[in-house]
């Protein structure tokens, strides 16, 4: 088997800013200078320059004309356009477990245990960083792991809406409560009642979109 080729030093910074963006560190419409984040991820100019190429092509960064670069704002068309392809492969995912004869939900149950120490504590990071993983891990007992890499390259429009909200104790305690019942559908294989919790689950971020917006109207935009 070949060795893995190393990271390019732009694929490095590339991740750190898609990271960034996703998780609110660099919130919409920062402005960004390649000086200063080649200083702060001790790289030269030049990466940071191939990475923001990127960004902008993947559109999360904007360049402004006599403005300069700025963290791209959240677009409502891409939004539910990535609720629709997350919630379809989710689904379909969700149907492959529930046809398996054995469906070991150990994990799952571990993440809603991290997920309820989350909130207790108020980790939102560690929430998130729960949540993602509960949605993983039914991609990985579907046998279909690369499909939610796929998903996660369609959502950070969704995931930058997801971040706003997570603030929202009264909603952490919502999701949790939605979680459980997911993974109860599927450790019974119950693929009507999973089905229908899938698709509200979806679509929770779209229903506070509007609260949002008014929260910070600055952040959206179309």
């Amino acid at each position: 088997m070949r060795d893995r080729a190393p990271a390019r030093t732009s694929d490095r910074v590339y991740d750190e800013l898609v990271s960034a963006i996703r998780d609110l560190r660099l919130v919409p419409g920062a402005s960004l200078s390649e000086t200063d984040l080649a200083e702060r991820l001790h790289v030269s100019r030049t990466p940071v320059r191939e990475a923001i190429a990127r960004l902008v092509d993947a559109g999360l960064v904007r360049v402004v004309p006599q403005v300069g670069t700025r963290v791209g704002l959240i677009s409502g068309r891409d939004v539910e356009e990535a609720r629709f392809v997350r919630e379809s492969l989710e689904v379909a995912a969700f149907e492959v477990v529930c046809a398996r004869p054995v469906r070991d939900v150990a994990v799952l149950r571990e993440l809603l245990d991290r997920q309820e120490h989350s909130y207790r504590t108020e980790n939102y990071d560690a929430f998130f960083a729960a949540d993602e993983a509960l949605h993983s891990e039914i991609f990985t007992l579907s046998g279909y792991p690369r499909a939610w890499q796929a998903v996660q390259r369609m959502k950070l429009q969704l995931d930058r809406l997801r971040r706003l909200a997570l603030p929202d104790a009264a909603a952490m305690r919502e999701l949790i409560d939605e979680h459980t019942k997911i993974v109860d559908a599927l450790e019974a294989g119950d693929l009507p009642a999973g089905r229908s919790l899938i698709s509200r689950h979806a679509r929770r971020a779209l229903d506070l979109g509007p609260s949002l917006r008014a929260q910070y109207p600055d952040y959206f935009t179309d």
